[in-house]
């Protein structure tokens, strides 16, 4: 909930309740029902087998068109860092980068998230498509899950308000919204087979808050289902959670669609209220649901429901309608450039400063670490798409200092496979699996990775029986032994000038690659010559062993670790006024398909950053990572910049934050703890995490994040809310009113610029319950308010606290309950940096669903 000024216009308060009549509102309501109507009779004219043929998808991206009707065709494109459109995870059309999921989160500003929405629905509509598989609103439960740079945060109110701005503004370009996962999706451990085990009270209070705000306040027009069981039902056959809460409780009218072959079933998800099966073709539905109704398992009346559903998914973003020959286009817009690199400045958290930042524009920079010229844009998986460029931050720097300003050393790596080939690539494909006569299709690629979703190689191959052979060229930098690394998605295996150095393919056995389709990286290796071009052929085969039709294979070829490049690193930043060290992750690391393994940087990037800092005391980290990290080296860096994934101006963005020209004004949207065993799912009971026995038990209940830090008392790394800025705040006279008669309460307090420089602040506001008869944290975010103030200007802030704000959910009478009683309002800058604080008494209360 956003806070506002007293002059505000109040119905900007998204939990006031107030009765306003508005005619846009009403005119929209009765050309909604016109167009019900509309549906109706079309629906009306449809034959039974034209209506099933809707319910799921004829292709990976789109749902077939009914030509004797003149219904077009639906499509569908992944986000939510961008519109992909339908090409594979690599190559294809560009499109524009924008900052992932966490990034979003870390600007706690819903008017920007609203913006992104809206450029991101010219994006999807660039691509042919109607509906974005976004945004990403699962909590962020741990710290290890390589999914949370797609999620806003670990706390549900602020996620539910970043993804209402995300999907009004995506909304408003008639493009649907997707709303993902629904639910339970916090870890990629089994995701596809393992049971999420939540209580209500902690369903209802963290984990479906972000999916109910979106129905209610956003009227969001589909919903994703997660590939997961919850409490031992897979979720697209949880008649409980898509029926009876979704649809029955929060008036959901829109479509509710499986993730990516996360259709297990015929009558049980369509009877459960799954509308559309993904991807085409069908697996479950078809002939088989056609079978279903002749059996008596499936009614008429249900499958009209389901495509009902899906014609007024078409009306909402023109579909319907859209007869045009499909067509992608890389639409590179000057306002999406600025706006991406505006969003990733305003993103990025200032962890530590002591003075050193903003950097002065005068004197010599060291650049160094595995991400300073390599830019780290976005996380791995279905979020991946190919930019139309992107921004290094050595670039960045270079450009607004001059190259002869700044020095360059990478000092170590962070990869997590062998890297890429980054060579003119061709791949050969051949029909079968024995890579024998010639090849039906040749395509070149600008790297060695090929990965592949039906149609593959343009539909000349059979998807589930081909091969493939990748031929490229590797030069060798330095003479020195070489690790040639190999990950596939079916049978592989890499030779070197003739030399099988790496073979997956007599033995393959499936990891945490490709989705968790793939194998882990096996690795050989091999002593080349410096400047020798050596040809690298890999030979692929599909196999039976697949959930996802996901084809794929990835070879990679690096350098021994050397300490001395820490070293060369090291004389470098000696030389220099600066040194500025950016190390972290990427997205081989925080992506979809696996979790991490643990928290510290990988490789030898806290020797680097010591290593630095010892020889440059005016030493500057900037990290880029999908999440938290240990920090050894915390108290010896003059500052730290955490700027996460910021899009394809990442460079720039954070060029103009270390530099003075943007502020700083991130806050970070999940904990930072000292080290992994602090979270609250790092437990010695596996069961907890990452799961047992094919369950997982979120024993922690709704002590989530901040929530278990305050109850277990434990001091974070960096806590929840936190980030400084290149100017200061002060608040003052928190005023806390008494309860209107539903229930609400208004508080209010001063805020004022104290510094001389412009700046912005973001007020949080915590309620906690003083004494309450089930165990609830000590205090939990109701409201915010992110605000820009010129030097010493004030301005009084208002926050409308609705009564479900004081309420938990009542397991044993299935309501939410307020007790009577005290509670504490609090006002301050973190979870930890309480500044203000005042009470209300409120008397007890029984809140509908």
């Amino acid at each position: 909930m956003d806070g506002s000024t007293d002059d505000a216009d109040l119905t900007s308060f998204p939990n006031m309740h107030i009765e306003m009549p508005d005619l846009g509102t009403v005119s929209v309501e009765i050309e909604e029902a016109e167009k019900m109507t509309d549906t109706r009779a079309l629906l009306d004219n449809m034959t039974l087998a034209e209506q099933v043929s809707l319910l799921s998808g004829d292709t990976f991206w789109s749902l077939p068109p009914i030509d004797r009707l003149g219904v077009g065709r639906l499509r569908l494109t992944d986000g939510p860092n961008g519109a992909r459109g339908a090409g594979s995870f690599v190559g294809g059309v560009t499109a524009a980068a924008f900052p992932v999921g966490i990034a979003i989160g870390a600007s706690w500003n819903p008017d920007l998230a609203r913006e992104i929405g809206s450029a991101l629905g010219d994006e999807v509509l660039s691509k042919g498509a109607h509906v974005s598989l976004a945004p990403t609103v699962n909590i962020q439960r741990s710290v290890t899950n390589g999914r949370n740079f797609e999620c806003f945060s670990e706390d549900p109110i602020l996620t539910a308000e970043l993804a209402v701005g995300y999907i009004e503004g995506l909304q408003s370009k008639k493009v649907g919204a997707t709303i993902k996962h629904f639910a339970g999706n916090e870890s990629e451990i089994e995701r596809t087979t393992i049971s999420s085990d939540i209580d209500e009270r902690t369903l209802r209070e963290v984990y479906l808050i972000p999916f109910e705000a979106a129905v209610k306040r956003a009227k969001v027009w589909a919903v994703m289902s997660s590939y997961n069981k919850l409490n031992g039902t897979y979720t697209a056959e949880s008649h409980w959670l898509l029926n009876e809460v979704l649809r029955g409780g929060w008036g959901f009218n829109g479509v509710v669609m499986s993730d990516w072959f996360g259709s297990r079933s015929t009558a049980p998800t369509v009877n459960a209220g799954l509308d559309l099966e993904m991807p085409g073709p069908t697996r479950d539905r078809g002939s088989k649901l056609l079978a279903a109704i002749d059996a008596g398992e499936v009614s008429v009346e249900t499958v009209r429901a389901c495509v009902h559903n899906i014609l007024t998914l078409m009306e909402r973003t023109g579909a319907i309608n859209d007869h045009r020959e499909f067509k992608e286009y890389a639409t590179n817009r000057p306002e999406h450039r600025a706006l991406i690199r505006r969003a990733g400045a305003e993103s990025a958290v200032l962890l530590q400063n002591d003075g050193i930042l903003p950097l002065a524009q005068q004197g010599t920079v060291a650049i160094i670490g595995p991400n300073a010229k390599i830019a780290q844009i976005m996380g791995g998986g279905s979020a991946q798409l190919n930019p139309h460029y992107v921004v290094s931050p050595w670039q960045g720097l270079a450009d607004a200092l001059g190259e002869e300003n700044v020095f360059y050393a990478q000092g170590c790596s962070n990869y997590r496979f062998q890297p890429l080939i980054e060579n003119p690539t061709t791949f050969e494909f051949f029909q079968g699996r024995e890579l024998a006569g010639e090849p039906v299709n040749v395509i070149e690629e600008p790297s060695s990775l090929g990965v592949w979703l039906p149609p593959v190689a343009g539909g000349t191959v059979d998807p589930h029986r081909f091969s493939a052979r990748m031929r490229t060229v590797f030069t060798a930098s330095e003479a020195g032994g070489y690790r040639v690394g190999l990950t596939s998605a079916g049978l592989g295996r890499v030779y070197v000038d003739g030399r099988l150095v790496v073979d997956a393919w007599a033995s393959w056995t499936r990891g945490t690659t490709f989705f968790e389709e793939g194998c882990e990286e096996v690795v050989g290796e091999i002593t080349l010559e410096a400047g020798r071009k050596y040809e690298v052929v890999a030979e692929y085969a599909r196999h039976d062993h697949v959930n996802l039709y996901i084809a794929a294979i990835r070879v990679g070829i690096g350098r021994f670790s050397a300490e001395a490049e820490i070293a060369e690193a090291a004389a470098v930043a000696a030389k220099a006024d600066h040194a500025v060290v950016f190390v972290g992750r990427t997205g081989d690391w925080d992506t979809e398909g696996s979790d991490l393994r643990g928290i510290a940087l990988p490789g030898l990037q806290d020797q680097l950053v010591e290593a630095v800092i010892a020889a440059n005391p005016n030493t500057i980290v900037v990290l880029q990572t999908g999440g938290p990290v240990e920090m050894p080296w915390l108290s010896s860096a003059r500052a730290v910049l955490q700027c996460w994934y910021p899009g394809q101006e990442a460079g720039n963005a954070i060029a103009d934050v270390l530099l003075g020209k943007a502020e700083p004004s991130g806050r970070l949207a999940q904990t930072f703890p000292v080290r992994w065993a602090d979270n609250p799912t790092h437990t010695e009971d596996d069961a907890v995490y990452p799961g047992k026995n094919g369950h997982v038990r979120y024993d922690e209940g709704v002590f989530v994040g901040y929530r278990h830090y305050d109850r277990q008392d434990i001091k974070p790394l960096f806590p929840f809310g936190h980030g400084l800025g290149y100017s200061s705040f002060a608040m003052s006279e928190l005023t806390v009113g008494l309860p209107d008669a539903a229930g609400a309460v208004t508080a209010t307090l001063g805020l004022t610029n104290v510094s001389e420089r412009p700046g912005s602040a973001v007020v949080q506001i915590y309620v906690g319950d003083v004494e309450a008869s089930v165990p609830r944290p000590v205090k939990e975010l109701k409201a915010f308010s992110k605000i820009a103030l010129e030097p010493g200007e004030k301005r009084r802030l208002s926050f409308i606290l609705d009564a479900r704000t004081f309420a938990f959910f009542d397991t044993t009478e299935r309501c939410w309950r307020i007790e009577t009683g005290e509670f504490a309002v609090m006002a301050g800058f973190s979870a930890t940096d309480i500044r203000l604080s005042g009470t209300v008494t409120q008397k007890g209360a029984v809140l509908a669903l």
